[in-house]
């Protein structure tokens, strides 16, 4: 479309979008309110009924595999941009290690979630998720990491729906691996929804490099500290460089200790396919889902 025929709305979230971008590429992170997201998502496809289901994701989710104060699901993409299209994967399991800067009790273990399934997986906000992340990453250089397919001009995407849930028996953490990275080449977190939940509670830490993994986000080292997010508001999004920063976060505290505290989150996770040495190898098929198939546009 030419950009004379564009809207003005059109025509101004094009240039927030080429503005976002620039500052990802100067900053390798971007943290964008939820106020700034929704005419960007409106542009990219998403309706006004897509937006209002996106909030209450988290009411249908299950049991983490190995973290009691979550639930879960979980799916994987396929940013195929020689195509320009995202594509719906099969199910594989899912594994973190040591060696990937995920030091937690479940470091390496093969851990198998619910999927994300089709009402989700359909929502056209969500959709528009997935290409703003592609508008703001594709073409962007970044620090590679060791085991991947950088000869592909194509990325995984694995989708986490999370809610986390702090009661009377359990303080949920968002982090329980304190300093960390991912594992991935970019790393997106969108906020949906919290119930009783402190202002003081899930503040993102980002950390240089340098500081150790696994150190609990108040036992890092100051210096090593280069900025701090909080998602407080709907579709408040964090997008960053995953294997240039470190992150670590607070837990969720509730304002009244007598009712559960729930805080609801999208994970994007986004990375290179892997090649045969890295532990996600044997759990890393580029098959389509063939019970849950998607194929949509990005471009």
């Amino acid at each position: 479309m030419a950009i004379q025929h564009m809207s003005a709305e059109t025509r101004t979230v094009i240039a927030e979008l080429i503005r976002l971008r620039e500052e990802f590429v100067k900053n390798r992170l971007i943290f964008v309110k939820g106020a700034q997201m929704i005419p960007i998502l409106k542009v990219l496809g998403a309706t006004d009924e897509g937006l209002e289901a996106l909030k209450t994701t988290g009411n249908n989710l299950h049991g983490d595999p190995t973290l009691p104060y979550r639930k879960t699901r979980n799916g994987r993409f396929y940013y195929d941009f020689e195509q320009s299209k995202l594509r719906r994967l099969e199910f594989q399991p899912f594994t973190l290690s040591k060696e990937e800067d995920f030091v937690r009790h479940d470091s390496g273990q093969v851990r198998r979630f619910e999927e994300v399934d089709e009402e989700l997986q359909e929502n056209t906000a969500l959709q528009a998720l997935f290409a703003f992340k592609a508008l703001i990453f594709h073409d962007v250089s970044f620090k590679q990491r060791p085991k991947l397919d950088y000869e592909t001009e194509n990325f995984i995407s694995t989708l986490f729906s999370i809610r986390t849930v702090t009661n009377k028996d359990l303080v949920g953490e968002p982090a329980l691996e304190g300093v960390h990275s991912d594992g991935v080449d970019f790393t997106m977190t969108t906020y949906l929804n919290s119930q009783n939940m402190t202002s003081d509670s899930a503040v993102t830490f980002i950390h240089d490099l340098r500081e150790q993994n696994s150190l609990r986000w108040h036992e890092a080292k100051p210096e090593y500290l280069t900025g701090c997010h909080q998602h407080q508001d709907y579709l408040d999004t964090l997008l960053f460089v995953d294997h240039e920063k470190k992150h670590s976060l607070s837990p969720v505290h509730a304002i009244n200790p007598d009712i559960p505290s729930t805080r609801d989150m999208l994970i994007f996770f986004t990375r290179k396919p892997v090649v045969e040495g890295h532990v996600s190898h044997p759990y890393d098929s580029l098959n389509p889902h063939l019970s849950l198939p998607l194929e949509i546009p990005i471009a």
